[in-house]
């Protein structure tokens, strides 16, 4: 019998909403909420703790390869890579999806299912993946985006845009995902609505965003 994708990724959260449930009922009687930065910090201080998060993570990566990849590299265009994120970056936004500041109806419920550990662990394994390279397939249009991009973008995602703690590793992401984010940040719409990126796009035309997105998705 065949199940559709829908039928178990909803099968999959309602799962992982009862997990979540019961890990949270655990960790109340633990005491005050775990501080995930901190905690991350800490993690990757200690060789003993990032293998144990390693693996916790490789486990809770299953649940998200129908949508995320093997690996953390996406299966869709408009789905973003999670390989070869920054740590801090990546632990913020899942932090983000946890108390509903970031909207996903989705992402939110599988985030508050897992269990602080595992919303360690699953930051540290994709941040040690690679993300798979992906060469421009218009040469000419890449260039147009490098001009671009070394006008616009480096400052806060840096020269080969791996970004830092605050700011996204964009590099050798999902062409149709930066796509759609640029064009959402430039109006001013979407549920990610950002006065430093809105600055940073108000003025590209469609035809740069395309120049842009060839370029980015092309850097390793």
């Amino acid at each position: 019998m065949k199940i559709s994708l829908r039928s178990a990724s909803l099968a999959l959260w309602a799962g992982l909403m009862l997990a979540g449930t019961v890990g949270a009922q655990t960790a109340a009687g633990r005491g005050a909420p775990v501080d995930l930065h901190a905690r991350l910090r800490e993690v990757e201080t200690s060789p003993k703790l990032f293998e144990a998060a390693y693996k916790v993570g490789k486990n809770v990566s299953t649940f998200c390869a129908n949508c995320h990849g093997e690996g953390g590299n996406s299966v869709k265009s408009d789905i973003p890579n999670l390989a070869g994120q920054n740590t801090q970056y990546i632990i913020e936004q899942v932090r983000q999806f946890s108390e509903g500041r970031r909207k996903n109806e989705f992402m939110e419920g599988l985030i508050k299912a897992l269990n602080p550990d595992e919303k360690i662990g699953i930051v540290v394994f994709y941040s040690n993946q690679d993300v798979v390279h992906r060469p421009a397939t218009d040469a000419a249009l890449a260039a147009q985006g490098k001009t671009l991009y070394d006008r616009n973008c480096f400052r806060c995602h840096g020269e080969q845009g791996r970004g830092s703690d605050k700011f996204a590793r964009i590099a050798g992401q999902q062409a149709e995902y930066l796509s759609l984010s640029l064009k959402r940040y430039r109006s001013g719409t979407g549920p990610r609505v950002d006065p430093l990126m809105a600055a940073s796009t108000r003025n590209l035309s469609d035809n740069d965003i395309r120049a842009l997105v060839a370029y980015v998705a092309s850097m390793k």
